[in-house]
C-alpha cells in the first residue's frame, strides 16, 4: 500500500503531479529511489517533445567570479514570463552562468563549431595518431573518439555539469524542461577573463 506520505515526499522531490508519483510508486514497489527513476525517465521523455518549441521569453542574467576576476553574461530562453520568474529557472540560469565560469566553453553546442575548426582539430588528432605509431586501420577511430572529447571540453551542452560531473549540462537542462514544462534553450554567452583579450563567446 502506498502512503500519503510516499507521494508526498516523491512530490517534492520530483515535482511531478499526484498521480504520476502514486503510479510511479506502485510500479516501484513502493521504492523512493526507483520511483525518483521512473518519473525521471518520463519526464525526459516529454521534455524531448517540448525541446522544439520557441522560447522567447527568458532572462540574462551576470555573474562574477574571484573577486572581479572572471565574469560571465549569459541569456536564457524559455516560452512564458511566468516561467522565466520562476525560481528553478533562475536557478538554473545561476548554474550554467558558473559552468561557464568554471570550464570555459568556446560554443553552445557541437553544431556551433564551424567546419572548418572540426576539420583542423581532426587533422591535428589524426597526426598525434600516428606520430603515436597507431596502426593506420584504427586511426580514423581514434580520432573520432578524441573529437568527441573536443566536443565535451568546448561545447556547453556536452560538458560534464560542475555541480554533477555524471551528468552532461544538456541533461540538467532536459530535467528542467521535465519539471517547469516549457522548452528551454541557452541563446548565447560571453565569458571574460580579466588580462585576456580572447574572449569565449557565443552572441
Amino acid at each position: 500500500m502506498i502512503s500519503s506520505e510516499q507521494v508526498k515526499e516523491l512530490r517534492e522531490r520530483t515535482g511531478a503531479g499526484i498521480m504520476d508519483c502514486k503510479k510511479a510508486l506502485a510500479e516501484a514497489d513502493g521504492d523512493m529511489e526507483k520511483a525518483v527513476v521512473i518519473l525521471r525517465e518520463r519526464g525526459l521523455a516529454k521534455a524531448a517533445k517540448k525541446a522544439g518549441r520557441e522560447a522567447k521569453e527568458g532572462i540574462i542574467d551576470s555573474y562574477i567570479h574571484g573577486g572581479g576576476r572572471i565574469g560571465v553574461l549569459l541569456e536564457v530562453n524559455c516560452e512564458t514570463d511566468f516561467v522565466a520568474r520562476n525560481d528553478e529557472f533562475k536557478s538554473l540560469v545561476k548554474d550554467l552562468a558558473m559552468q561557464i565560469a568554471a570550464a570555459n566553453p568556446k560554443y553552445i553546442k557541437r553544431e556551433d563549431v564551424p567546419a572548418e575548426i572540426i576539420e583542423n582539430e581532426k587533422q591535428i588528432l589524426r597526426t598525434q595518431a600516428i606520430n603515436e605509431g597507431k596502426p593506420e586501420h584504427v586511426v580514423d577511430k581514434i580520432v573520432e573518439g578524441r573529437l568527441e572529447k573536443f566536443f565535451e571540453e568546448n561545447c556547453l551542452l556536452e560538458q560534464p555539469f560542475i555541480k554533477d560531473p555524471d551528468r552532461k549540462v544538456s541533461q540538467i537542462i532536459m530535467e528542467k524542461i521535465a519539471l517547469l514544462g516549457e522548452n528551454i534553450t541557452v541563446s548565447r554567452f560571453v565569458r571574460f577573463e580579466k588580462g585576456e583579450m580572447d574572449t569565449a563567446s557565443k552572441v
